[in-house]
């Protein structure tokens, strides 16, 4: 038997949700690729939002043979060269058209991938059919020649609505029993992935054939949140630091969150000021290990940090606390992401601004984007020659429009 995330994979465009104008971008761009300045689309946005069934679907209603290869496999030069470059020149065994979808491109990267994007990116230059690339985040300064050569398209986090539909879909179809209250509830705690609500909705009712509002409140947030409130109880409701400083064994969240969670709750947890103020200058000084692994590359420096944010901060306290707390994820995390992502699209613009205009990236920013957008959102002829002298992609101008 098939999971339900394999056996409910969009087939066609319209079995894809959330994500319409994002669809008509790419297909407009299949339909018109010999016209097209660029020879690769690059596809973005958290997991969970259907970029890669999107190009499954798309290639199955314009009847293209599909080539996947996932760019975490195929990571240095000679590998991206022999599969991905192969695939690029061959033509279709079947004599119709090809498209190429290299997913996970943000798995080339660090010192074991030397040459990998290099090599992808002279790929793309050479091919001779359209490439789509997918990935998380584009904005790391490592993709900038990546973001140059491609057609950025933005896959949005799917609103809680949208993953409701997709749910309600599949429950009908697998006579699924649900509320819609639960079954929006279900929604709303995905964290806008699709595919982890898809799999906790099988999970729920795999053996009972129903969503109940007791089944669903077994579940919590996500299970890779779940686990972090299981560690903040084992650092915060003990002091014994043999049991605090396994807390983070088995949570996948990196140590960058964990300094997040713990950071937000030691408030909740600790009541006395004198409490309180050992655990955050215990905090203080894991933040000082991380910043020498930051500079340095010291790793050795975790081990440091797991013991202090655990253990120290465990034993930060003169006696347990018996009272109840909820703890809670923070909301820096997602002001932080979104402040970065608005950022980094500056930059980005920027970036093709100076290499035109001769000029710094900084000084870009500062003298010239403020006056490049009262031009590009109050005169359309000058917007457009902007955009074909300084390679803007059509996102990129929307930004200098709306921001």
């Amino acid at each position: 038997m098939h999971p339900l995330t394999l056996k409910y994979l969009p087939k066609t465009e319209k079995d894809i949700i959330g994500q319409d104008e994002s669809l008509k971008k790419i297909k407009d761009y299949l339909l018109n690729y010999k016209k097209q300045k660029k020879k690769a689309i690059l596809l973005y946005g958290p997991t969970g939002t259907g970029k890669t069934s999107a190009v499954h679907a798309i290639a199955s209603d314009l009847n293209l043979e599909l080539i996947e290869v996932n760019a975490s496999d195929q990571r240095n030069a000679d590998q991206i060269k022999s599969v991905i470059g192969a695939s690029s020149k061959q033509l279709s065994l079947f004599a119709k058209s090809k498209l190429i979808l290299v997913d996970e491109a943000d798995g080339i990267s660090g010192n074991a991938d030397r040459g990998g994007m290099p090599a992808l990116l002279e790929v793309i230059e050479n091919s001779a059919f359209p490439i789509i690339l997918t990935m998380a985040n584009p904005w790391d300064y490592s993709y900038n020649n990546l973001r140059k050569k491609t057609e950025m398209i933005e896959f949005a986090p799917l609103a809680p609505d949208s993953i409701f539909a997709i749910l309600k879909k599949i429950c009908d179809k697998e006579k699924i029993k649900y509320e819609d209250d639960v079954l929006r509830g279900l929604a709303r705690r995905s964290g806008n992935d699709a595919r982890a609500a898809i799999n906790d909705l099988e999970t729920l009712s795999i053996v009972t054939k129903s969503l109940t509002k007791e089944s669903l409140e077994k579940i919590g947030v996500r299970n890779k949140l779940d686990s972090m409130p299981q560690a903040l109880v084992k650092i915060f409701k003990t002091t014994d630091p043999n049991v605090a400083i396994t807390a983070f064994d088995t949570v996948e969240e990196d140590v960058d969150k964990q300094f997040l969670w713990i950071e937000e709750n030691i408030p909740r947890e600790y009541t006395t000021a004198r409490d309180c103020a050992v655990a955050f200058d215990r905090l203080s000084k894991a933040d000082v290990f991380r910043r020498r692994i930051r500079r340095w590359q010291h790793w050795r420096f975790l081990i440091y940090i797991n013991a202090l944010i655990s253990a120290g901060v465990a034993t930060a306290k003169e006696e347990k606390y018996k009272q109840f707390v909820e703890y809670k994820p923070t909301g820096r995390l997602l002001k932080l992401w979104w402040a970065n992502q608005k950022n980094m699209k500056k930059k980005a613009i920027a970036e093709k601004i100076a290499s035109k205009i001769h000029s710094s990236k900084k000084t870009t920013v500062r003298d010239t984007i403020p006056y490049l957008k009262i031009i590009a959102k109050h005169d359309a002829k000058m917007r457009n020659k902007m955009a074909e002298e300084f390679e803007l992609s059509e996102e990129e101008v929307t930004w200098l429009i709306t921001k």
